[in-house]
């Protein structure tokens, strides 16, 4: 045997070896945190997202007031509902600057190439798209962490000057506050699961956006009563209003339009906040499904 070649006891497979190598699932979420940090755009994106959520969290607290009341003091559910509305608006907007950057981070791989040397160093597919899936959702929130926390006393204080005083101890505040993040980040997976099955950059972008925000518009404007109705609530299943869905506060209707009786549509489904996480989290699952498979099936 010819010395330095290596018998059948020491072949070692190239997943293992791959692993063996360093590209355990820890090295492959820091390699793809390496990746994610080394493209200027994705800055410059996630520091959209964070001066949007404080501009626009700021300016809609400004803004917000109960003085055409008159004398009629507001209830205090309303004022959180009030709250919690000056805080939330801003996630529809980030929810398209994080669509983009989702698709970006995968099918941007694939359009430079670089896909196939990630590929040929970790040849096992799928757990290089959760290391991808992973690091992109963490980071993602980890800003709107921190645009939260200083959007949410910048808002109460800002409120506060208007006559609107936030109580802390309101579950229902919190929940709205943390699914707004929730909401942005589960949209940027399911950008992301559309960038992987599409592998195309404008595609992509053109799909997420397109499920993001022109579906449930289009379908709202062609909806109405009757048989019409069912279109309305075909589009309470599009990612929008599931975050609305979820970022909704039950003092709504006190902030809306106080001392009024809610009106509700005979027919139209009212969703839950655990529905509407329920429901974004379903999209994210089914599409990840989709390309698993394809990524199994489809060369690199």
């Amino acid at each position: 045997m010819i010395a330095g070649t290596p018998t059948p006891s020491t072949v070692v497979p190239a997943g293992d070896a791959a692993i063996r190598h360093g590209l355990s699932l820890r090295g492959m979420i820091r390699s793809e945190w390496i990746k994610l940090r080394s493209i200027g755009s994705t800055w410059w994106m996630y520091a959209a997202l964070l001066v949007m959520t404080v501009g626009i969290g700021t300016q809609m607290s400004s803004s917000t007031s109960f003085a055409w009341l008159g004398d009629e003091q507001p209830t205090q559910m309303g004022m959180q509902a009030a709250a919690v509305n000056a805080m939330i608006l801003g996630a529809d907007i980030n929810v398209l600057v994080v669509g983009v950057l989702g698709v970006l981070v995968i099918a941007g791989e694939y359009n430079t190439g670089m896909i196939r040397s990630t590929f040929t160093a970790v040849p096992r597919r799928v757990p290089v798209l959760l290391a991808k899936a992973m690091v992109f959702a963490v980071v993602t929130f980890l800003v709107g962490i921190l645009s939260l926390a200083i959007t949410v006393p910048m808002s109460i204080g800002i409120l506060a000057g208007n006559g609107i005083d936030v109580r802390l101890d309101d579950p229902h505040y919190w929940r709205a506050v943390i699914g707004s993040l929730v909401y942005v980040v589960l949209v940027g997976l399911i950008a992301f699961g559309i960038g992987a099955i599409l592998r195309n950059i404008a595609g992509g972008i053109a799909l997420a956006l397109g499920l993001v925000l022109v579906a449930p518009i289009a379908l709202g404007l062609v909806s109405g009563v009757g048989p019409q109705l069912v279109l309305r609530n075909v589009s309470l299943l599009f990612p929008i209003n599931l975050g609305r869905a979820l970022t909704a506060h039950p003092g709504y209707p006190d902030f809306a339009a106080p001392g009024e009786p809610p009106v509700r549509l005979e027919g139209l489904l009212v969703l839950e906040p655990w529905q509407g996480a329920l429901g974004l989290v379903v999209w994210v699952v089914v599409l990840f499904a989709a390309a698993v498979v394809l990524l199994k099936r489809r060369d690199a």
